[in-house]
């Protein structure tokens, strides 16, 4: 007589914070963020496993549970950006998990931000452009025109090659998005200073296969004269 076979299922995870937190890394919001995203939610991720990974579900959806959030999260007020991150890491487990029917309540949504960031800093006026072009060379001040015009991030600008270039419309593919299959093409119009900087850097022999490399390197050329 055969015996029947034995079929061994590994006991289901409690239903815990840390459940949610595996189940978060197993969903396409998560799996579809860049690498550099992934690891940024990671580190928090692992914080917050050690803190309240034993939680229950039925606890997290108590409404004090808030309160317990908050004071771990305040825990980091004198690094208000790292406070943020730890909030907002919380706040996205717990909005995946109710979009996907795994908890009825999310505590933590809306407020709870400690950072409010002040860019007037890093903000260029027409009175900082025009310093700055008052006393840079050329190629400088042209790789300074491509940010301006564009609007795009560094390491796309650094991207840009000639070939993306027709006179008229610069194309690129963005870096920020979900993953490589979501990373948008894009059709930037370039504009008349912007134009006027290219054209004639086209006129000269290209040194480099990048629009960057081109304007840059000639500039750290004659610093190491």
């Amino acid at each position: 007589m055969t015996r029947p076979a034995i079929v061994l299922y590994a006991p289901k995870k409690a239903e815990t914070f840390s459940s949610l937190i595996d189940y978060f890394k197993d969903c396409s919001e998560y799996k579809d963020l860049g690498e550099k995203s992934k690891r940024a939610y990671d580190g928090y991720l692992k914080l917050l496993e050690a803190k309240f990974g034993s939680m229950p579900i039925g606890a997290l959806e108590d409404k004090r549970a808030r309160g317990d959030f908050k004071e771990f999260r305040d825990s980091f007020s004198d690094k208000p950006r790292m406070a943020d991150y730890v909030w907002t890491t919380i706040a996205r487990v717990l909005s995946v998990a109710k979009d996907r029917g795994k908890i009825a309540v999310n505590v933590c949504e809306g407020g709870g931000r400690l950072y409010e960031s002040d860019r007037s800093e890093i903000i260029w006026t027409s009175e900082d452009i025009r310093a700055f072009c008052s006393v840079a060379s050329v190629e400088l001040q042209a790789a300074l025109l491509l940010a301006l015009w564009t609007v795009q991030r560094q390491g796309d600008l650094l991207r840009l090659t000639w070939k993306d270039y027709d006179g008229t419309y610069t194309r690129m593919r963005q870096s920020k998005g979900r993953g490589s299959k979501g990373r948008r093409r894009v059709t930037i119009p370039v504009g008349p200073p912007l134009k006027a900087a290219l054209d004639a850097t086209l006129k000269e022999e290209r040194s480099a296969v990048t629009i960057f490399g081109q304007f840059i390197w000639p500039a750290l050329d004659r610093r190491r004269l």
